[in-house]
């Protein structure tokens, strides 16, 4: 690889001898392993692939209000036959 600037040909060089890493799919697979030795007995597919982004997205569910997940839902109709 010539080119007329050797700052983008050294900089090149270097981009293509960075590895390329995929840990956050090992965690999210070692998430599901912790979640599937503890639930296995107990839960369906649906529930399990539910549990498993919530794991991996835990930084996101640390921000939400429960509060008002409770006020939401005790205002829906319920569906309850009796």
């Amino acid at each position: 690889m010539s080119f007329h600037n050797p700052y983008i040909s050294i900089a090149l060089r270097m981009f293509l001898c960075c590895p390329a890493s995929n840990c956050s799919a090992e965690r999210s697979f070692s998430a599901l392993k912790r979640i599937k030795t503890y639930l296995r007995s107990s839960t369906k597919d649906d529930r399990l692939n539910d549990l498993a982004i919530l794991n991996i997205e835990s930084e996101l569910t640390v921000n939400i209000n429960y509060d008002d997940i409770i006020n939401k839902f005790s205002e829906l109709k319920a569906r309850r036959k009796m």
